[in-house]
């Protein structure tokens, strides 16, 4: 019995407060969020029917009952996609597990760029290959270092952040969803999931959420050692066929504080 779509309904089920949906506060509750029977009447169907998705009895829900659901749950788009693909994984063969690697014209471009930060890391956080101005800016940026356990386990990472910590791991684990999808089941993932929800309560509470989204531009705040405060700007983009891996590319505002730091790192 598939249960992946279930426990992702009863996730987003759990978040969701009568308020949220316009429904009146009914006395105290046993457990958090929405009522099963509440979420049917919202998206329209009937009860028995959607305690038989939230317990994997049933597994071929129609186009229609999904979007009734995603707009019920008040799902975005992103997570609305991901519901669907939970509903119709794709099957397919395993390969045997092997060294993920980035392929050798990123890893010249990587590493030509002396004046910029950059790193590819794998869909499961394993950095793949990082340039010299990377590490110099975080020891953690460097080749065989997987960034989840780094930001969940090492307290030195989160040292470097001077602000949004609590964001920039929700957007991690959100992140992380989003790119392995329906495919939960992968053992490497399951061996890294389990290792942190055992190590970290924090990530076994945001793993819990569900959340997806995918992660891409925006501004990082950091306290470096030895160059002092950065305000620098990181760009995540897809490298195309390599199954989910992610170039991840530092750079500051011209002729910006930042900008003057960065370059006396790199003469550091």
């Amino acid at each position: 019995m598939d249960t992946r779509l279930g426990e992702y309904l009863r996730a987003r089920r759990e978040l969701l407060r009568p308020q949220d949906v316009g429904l009146p506060e009914q006395g105290r509750r046993r457990v958090p969020g929405l009522r099963r029977e509440e979420l049917a009447m919202l998206a329209g169907i009937s009860s028995d029917y959607y305690l038989r998705l939230e317990q994997g009895r049933d597994q071929n829900p129609s186009e229609q009952v999904l979007e009734s659901i995603a707009r019920a749950l008040q799902l975005d788009q992103e997570a609305t996609a991901h519901l669907h693909a939970l509903a119709r994984p794709h099957v397919r063969k395993k390969p045997a597990r092997k060294v993920e690697k980035a392929s050798e014209g990123i890893r010249q471009l990587v590493m030509s760029w002396t004046d910029t930060p950059a790193y590819v890391q794998s869909r499961l956080h394993d950095v793949l290959v990082a340039n010299p101005m990377a590490t110099a800016l975080c020891p953690s940026y460097r080749e065989g270092v997987n960034m989840l356990r780094e930001a969940f386990l090492n307290p030195a990472v989160r040292a470097m952040y001077r602000r949004d910590w609590d964001a920039i791991l929700a957007g991690t684990v959100a992140g992380l969803r989003a790119l392995v999808g329906p495919d939960v089941d992968d053992p490497a993932l399951a061996e890294l999931v389990g290792e942190l929800s055992v190590r970290s309560e924090e990530f076994r509470r945001l793993w819990a959420r569900h959340d997806v989204r995918r992660r891409t531009s925006g501004v990082s705040y950091l306290m470096h050692p030895m160059v002092g405060e950065l305000d620098l700007r990181h760009e995540k983009l897809a490298v195309t066929g390599a199954d989910g891996q992610i170039l991840v590319v530092y750079h500051a505002e011209p002729d910006s504080r930042s900008a003057q730091a960065l370059s006396l790192l790199r003469a550091l």
